[in-house]
């Protein structure tokens, strides 16, 4: 794995269309402002030049690069406008936006499907303004239930959080003895007792070890109750993420037990951890903990500067616990949903829980494979 490839800083390319969609089209948000400044609407996987653009801001993320964007696309079939506002070729303001058309739960914008944490970026509110105006008629015209954004409440005044999670962020540093220190007691000693029994950690980037992954995450879901997503979507994470140096899978193994799992994406000098499984019959090993201790290392070694574990329910006190025990800063992450036909703000409810939770703990997991294939790209 070439250390370079994944901190690699490009200078911004001045490749995307001054307008993308057609100014005769009254649907379309893309304008030219007294300021200078144009509001369009974008497909980053069509844009020459994107991720260059989006690092020169210094609020992104991986959620909103290219790659993430054919991910979703390729999987779901969803489809990319991001509303952006570019001034003088510079990026002032951007809400990633997919549509979601389904005949079972209706037409929406998502910003962005499966995502943890996708706040908006903008360098002021009036720009901002300009985005999600232009977000409200596009849904109006394209009859969306709703639009609903995943981070950033604080660019909303007066909205109510339709959901709301942890997040737990990591600063990182190339000094493995000061993240160790860090670390809680009882993770020290569950590293430790991995080490002892023999456990041992790869890091690698193909589609085989995501395979071995998979195995282990229709296990974990079983467990908790859910469907696993198809493994297309696996497999198109590793065509767009993986093969392109911006993820890796970490694994830990008894032998040639594989006993633990989590998959890490990575982009500009920040990372996340986005899923994690492991072998129940095999929690004693402390396996999790082996491979978390191994990506901190990883990325502390490569110059990335901080680790975002992902979004944790507040229902969900386990993870959390497990979580809080590497020396993380824990926030909070508040959705907001913009119902578009009530002209309001609205709550909505967490669906990781429900009654369907106990029909997937005994579903078998070929049976549990297929629904998730048909459900997932519903659900977003």
């Amino acid at each position: 794995m070439a250390a370079g490839d994944p901190l690699r800083r490009s200078t911004y390319v001045s490749a995307l269309p001054e307008i993308h969609l057609a100014s005769g089209d009254a649907r379309a948000p893309a304008a030219l402002l007294s300021n200078g400044s144009v509001v369009q609407r974008l497909n980053p996987a069509e844009c020459d030049g994107w991720d260059a653009m989006l690092l020169a801001h210094p609020g992104h993320s991986f959620f909103q690069s290219a790659a993430w964007a054919k991910v979703l696309q390729d999987s779901y079939g969803y489809t990319p406008g991001y509303f952006a506002l570019t001034e003088a070729g510079q990026l002032r303001a951007l809400l990633p936006m997919m549509e979601v058309n389904s005949w079972l739960t209706g037409r929406r914008g998502i910003s962005l499907p499966f995502t943890d944490d996708c706040a908006p970026l903008s360098f002021d509110f009036a720009s901002f303004q300009q985005l999600i105006e232009a977000a409200k008629r596009w849904g109006q015209a394209r009859n969306w239930k709703y639009l609903e954004v995943r981070g950033g409440r604080q660019l909303f005044p007066g909205a109510l959080a339709s959901h709301s999670f942890f997040a737990h962020e990591l600063k990182l540093v190339n000094d493995e003895p000061y993240l160790l220190a860090r670390l809680d007691s009882a993770v020290r000693r569950a590293i430790r007792k991995a080490e002892k029994l023999g456990v041992t950690v790869e890091v690698a980037q193909s589609l085989e070890a995501l395979r071995l992954f998979y195995s282990l995450h229709c296990q974990t879901r079983k467990k908790h109750g859910l469907p696993p997503q198809p493994f297309r979507f696996f497999r198109n994470i590793h065509r767009h993420v993986l093969s392109r140096q911006n993820g890796m899978v970490v694994l830990a193994r008894l032998q040639e037990r594989v006993v633990a799992a989590g998959v890490y994406f990575h982009f500009g000098a920040r990372a996340i951890y986005k899923y994690g499984a492991s072998n129940e019959a095999c929690q004693d090993l402390r396996g999790n903990n082996l491979v978390m201790w191994e990506a901190i290392k990883w990325y502390a070694r490569h110059g990335f500067e901080t680790l975002h574990f992902g979004r944790t329910s507040a229902a969900s006190e386990g993870l959390r616990r497990f979580k809080l025990g590497w020396g993380v800063r824990e926030r909070r992450i508040d959705y907001v949903r913009y119902d578009l036909r009530q002209r309001s703000f609205v709550s909505g409810k967490d669906g990781a829980f429900g009654w369907y939770n106990r029909l997937f703990h005994v579903l078998p997991v070929g049976l549990s494979r297929l629904v998730g294939a048909v459900l997932y790209r519903h659900v977003a």
